[in-house]
């Protein structure tokens, strides 16, 4: 028992001294400027602009002059992560369980070619596409006058529903890719329809793909700046807007910093309310097959 216990200490500090490195990464890259950024979101304004020491509440009261940048941010991020599963998931399922190898191998490659063309360029395309001499133009020959997509909400969630798809595909397309076809087989024999099984086996077995796709969706969503600002035209803009305004433009660091800790909060319970419904749904779904 003694030379257990003195090799479990042994492989605990071998274990300590391996995540050392990464655990110094982290803190030096991640908690540190996170501690920064809360200590800012308590100050004030120099005269200038930038910083300056202060213990005050006044930012986070402040909060309500960008109301307008958080609805949209939390109206158009769940949407549009919703619009990329919805897209994604159909897709990736042909991929990952109908599709031959060389068809899923050239449907894959051409997912991952736009990735070779920087967001700008292709979020341009998309100002074309949108404005006036795009699809308006198209739909006013055939009649159908006065619309509008540019520079409107739905221009955004087109930007985003095509820059992140992919980010939500290949999460889904690996979990289905696991799927164990004989358990649907096994939901055949037992009497199981197929949209059943598809219910009760296939969407339970990718919930970690999922959960994964919608968690690195949303949570580059919440921080997008590019797409609000080309394709929302100053209209439609996200909290990304905004900091970027507060800290490079307006230069009212201690605003910018409550807003960015308003939105990591937001983000945190956002996340973890959406991991326990999840998690949960899993469960009982894994529950209900056995």
């Amino acid at each position: 028992m003694k030379r257990q216990g003195q090799a479990g200490g042994t492989n605990h500090r071998v274990t300590a001294l391996l995540l050392l490195p990464a655990t110094i990464w982290l803190v030096l890259l991640l908690v540190l400027p996170l501690i920064v950024v809360v200590v800012y979101s308590f100050g004030a304004r120099a005269p200038a602009g930038g910083y300056e020491p202060a213990f005050t509440l006044a930012q986070y009261a402040n909060l309500g002059s960008r109301l307008k940048a958080f609805t949209n941010t939390l109206f158009l991020a769940p949407m549009g992560t919703l619009l990329s599963l919805v897209i994604a998931y159909p897709l990736a399922y042909f991929l990952a369980l109908k599709a031959s190898r060389r068809l899923k191998l050239f449907l894959l490659i051409l997912v991952i070619v736009p990735f070779w063309t920087s967001l700008l360029i292709r979020t341009y395309a998309w100002i074309f596409i949108l404005g006036g001499r795009g699809l308006p133009a198209l739909l006013a020959s055939i009649g159908i006058d006065d619309v509008r997509l540019i520079y409107t909400p739905f221009a955004v969630l087109i930007g985003i529903v095509y820059g992140y798809l992919p980010l939500m595909l290949f999460p889904v397309f690996v979990s289905l890719e696991k799927l164990d076809t004989r358990l649907l087989e096994a939901s055949a024999d037992l009497g199981g329809t197929p949209f059943r099984s598809f219910l009760q086996v296939t969407i339970p077995m990718s919930l970690p793909g999922i959960a994964t796709g919608c968690m690195l969706v949303f949570i580059l969503l919440m921080g997008e700046f590019l797409i609000p600002a080309l394709l929302g035209g100053g209209k439609v803009y996200f909290l990304g807007n905004v900091l970027v305004d507060l800290f490079l433009q307006s230069r009212n660091w201690p605003f910018g910093s409550a807003v960015a800790v308003t939105m990591v909060a937001v983000m945190l319970v956002t996340v973890t309310l959406y991991l326990r419904f999840t998690l949960r749904n899993r469960f009982s779904r894994d529950s209900s097959i056995m």
